[in-house]
């Protein structure tokens, strides 16, 4: 591989806590070889070509914590091929699939598999995380051990919570004997059950069955509550309520854990919902304004340390139905760091806030050395026209499904190259 030279870029790493304008190098093994004010003009041999960015902005490849791939059982849905080329016109170089897949991600052979096509097909780096339970039932606990031992980053059950106590102390002394990452999608079945929409008034006016926000609250009080006599690593996948940044925040004085929020409930509210708009149907509920605004400061705050896309493709024949029948989940993992954008250009959010959430936090979190510019990683970064207009148009979107909640939005700010291990991957 030749040497690449970027010149004049606005470099944002958090990790690094470099915000500046510079340069960067890529060298001959695809590495980073220089970064930063020090990579200039001046500092180039005379000989070599370079890239003059001319005030673009270069972010550390994206960490998205949650996004589900088709394979295996759901290649209809949404495949590694398509959903690399999705990831890369988004800035997202590195994801954690979901388990719930069919078969379950449940056992070493289904790993092996998994780990095979991601190689194969995958242009983006894929960590897989396995179900915290036997076929994602809340019954018997998967051989974390074993799973671990072939690569598996962490445990959930997707879009299902642990219900039985018991069995979730269980799993957290599992978690911390191991040092295993546990992630939790918090919401109680019953209270959820049949739940399509927040509960409230326009749930009320649609005739459809409310998912209350207490069904959340009531999870993450069981499980930080657990967490502080068996300290284990903990995440909550997404949080949707005002009244859950209150309990991060009051826990976090006490316990370590980590959470996250989808850029769903970032950007829209349940009044989007209009008339039935199902590709809206998602999980959590996006809730009221007041909680959308909540979430927001509870982000600029700090008091979340993560925003995820929540990528769920479905196809269309899913979607097209009636709110009741259509399935749940949005795509989102092409428009995530454009919708976070958004909060940055409206002054809702410092824009280093916004990429340590992307990057730095996750990589953290799950204990990887990605999400960051430091000298000798891999050459997973972007470069990001942050004032570009464009429209989010389904036909344009290079997910396998096109069930974005977002259709016709005007966004501000666009990915306009994309690298993996030093090459050019993606270029608008």
């Amino acid at each position: 591989m030749k040497k690449k030279y970027f010149i004049n870029a606005n470099i944002i790493d958090p990790h690094n806590t470099l915000n500046e304008i510079g340069g960067l190098i890529i060298d001959e093994n695809g590495k980073i070889g220089g970064v930063g004010k020090k990579v200039n003009t001046n500092n180039i041999p005379s000989r070599e070509k370079y890239i003059d960015l001319k005030g673009k902005y270069i972010f550390p490849g994206l960490v998205d914590m949650r996004v589900f791939v088709g394979e295996p059982g759901y290649e209809y849905k949404e495949n590694f091929r398509t959903l690399s080329d999705a990831a890369l016109s988004g800035g997202v170089t590195s994801v954690v699939t979901m388990p719930n897949t069919n078969p379950v991600i449940d056992n070493v052979s289904i790993v092996d598999f998994l780990k095979r096509r991601g190689r194969d097909k995958a242009k983006i780096n894929i960590y897989p995380s396995a179900s915290l339970t036997m076929n994602t039932e809340g019954n018997n606990m998967t051989e974390f051990g074993l799973l671990q031992n072939k690569g598996i980053i962490a445990f959930t059950d997707g879009t299902k919570t642990i219900q039985n106590t018991r069995i979730m102390s269980r799993i957290m002394n599992s978690a911390k004997d191991l040092n295993s990452l546990i992630m939790q999608h918090a919401e109680d079945f019953e209270l959820a059950k049949n739940g399509m929409i927040n509960d409230g008034i326009i749930s009320t006016k649609l005739g459809l069955q409310g998912i209350p926000e207490i069904a959340e609250l009531i999870i993450l009080e069981r499980d930080l509550t657990l967490l502080e006599s068996i300290k284990c690593r903990y995440h909550i996948s997404q949080i949707s309520s005002g009244k859950s940044v209150n309990i991060i925040k009051e826990r976090k004085n006490r316990v370590n854990f980590s959470c996250g929020v989808s850029i769903n409930n970032l950007s829209l509210n349940e009044n989007d919902i209009g008339d039935f708009r199902t590709f809206l149907k998602i999980s959590p509920p996006i809730r009221t304004e007041d909680d959308r605004v909540a979430l927001i400061k509870g982000l600029s705050d700090g008091i979340i340390d993560v925003i995820v896309s929540d990528h769920k493709p479905e196809d269309e024949e899913s979607k097209r139905l009636t709110f009741a029948q259509a399935e749940t989940g949005a795509s989102g993992i092409e428009t995530l760091l454009s919708l976070s954008l958004e909060l940055y250009h409206n002054g809702s959010v410092k824009l280093e806030t916004l990429i340590k959430c992307l990057t730095s936090n996750p990589s953290k979190i799950l204990n990887i050395d990605k999400g960051n510019l430091s000298v000798g990683n891999d050459a997973d970064f972007c470069i990001v026209d942050l004032n570009k207009p464009w429209i989010v148009k389904q036909e344009n979107l290079l997910s396998k499904s096109k069930n974005t909640s977002i259709e016709n939005k005007k966004l501000q700010g666009k990915v306009t190259n994309t690298f993996v291990k030093g090459e050019e991957l993606f270029k608008l």
